[in-house]
């Protein structure tokens, strides 16, 4: 009969496992609530040990929220190829997993959490919003955006996070509807900036030569078409 031996492990392995162990916590429950203790039990080791690797929860905090950040930020990767509505469907599919995997994590962490007002914080955050954009820019195949493209850009990219922060709430829209509504929203914010800008016309144009009608963007065309003889019927009056 054998017995098991714990194997000890090295600093940066240990460190791994706390910021491991951190995570899963914080994804349940908001960081504010989760102790030092709780997570000293969850690796399996005592409370000075975890102030061993760790000066302080914030501290253990941040290298999470890393972590995360790598990781939500690379769920806007995706590569170019195919129609860009189907690949914006990909991506909001991928950022939705991440936002219901970590729910009160990224609630915290958007909405402030133990390292609110944290510059580190902050900067992460940033991040995160910063390769969101550059990936949008990517698909978009623009490497020197217009004043109007990188609004469009950013509005969208903050339309997407606080759309997570609104369904996390109660989550009462599908989340699917949503994932296809923001696809959406991309070609509607998009759409507004052709009316008033040359250039921005011309990308609305090129975008929706490859777009098939079965496509998230026809399926908008559809919809607005749809309710045409609606608007119609509203007195021109109303409309000015």
């Amino acid at each position: 009969m054998t017995t098991g031996v714990r194997r000890r492990m090295g600093v940066e392995e240990r460190r791994q496992q706390l910021i491991g162990v951190a995570l899963e916590l914080f994804s349940r429950r908001s960081p504010d609530d989760v102790s030092i203790d709780e997570i000293a039990a969850a690796a399996g080791i005592s409370r000075p040990l975890v102030y061993h690797y760790f000066p302080g929860k914030q501290s253990l905090y941040e290298a999470a929220l890393r972590r995360a950040a790598d990781e939500l930020a690379g769920r806007f990767q995706e590569p170019p190829e195919g129609p860009l509505g189907a690949r914006l469907l990909r991506v909001m599919g991928r950022f939705f997993d991440f936002v219901e995997e970590h729910g009160p994590g990224f609630s915290a962490l958007m909405r402030g959490g133990p390292a609110v007002g944290s510059s580190t914080t902050n900067a992460m955050i940033d991040e995160v919003r910063q390769a969101a954009y550059e990936q949008i820019l990517k698909h978009l195949e623009i490497d020197s955006p217009s004043s109007r493209l990188e609004l469009v850009v950013r509005s969208w990219v903050s339309l997407a996070e606080s759309t997570a922060l609104l369904w996390l709430d109660g989550r009462r829209i599908p989340r699917a509807e949503l994932e296809l509504q923001l696809v959406h929203d991309f070609a509607a914010l998009t759409a507004v900036s052709a009316a008033y800008d040359e250039e921005m016309a011309a990308l609305l144009v090129r975008v929706l030569a490859d777009e098939p009608v079965e496509g998230p963007f026809g399926d908008l065309l559809g919809r607005l078409m749809a309710l045409a003889p609606a608007i119609a019927k509203v007195p021109a009056q109303r409309l000015r």
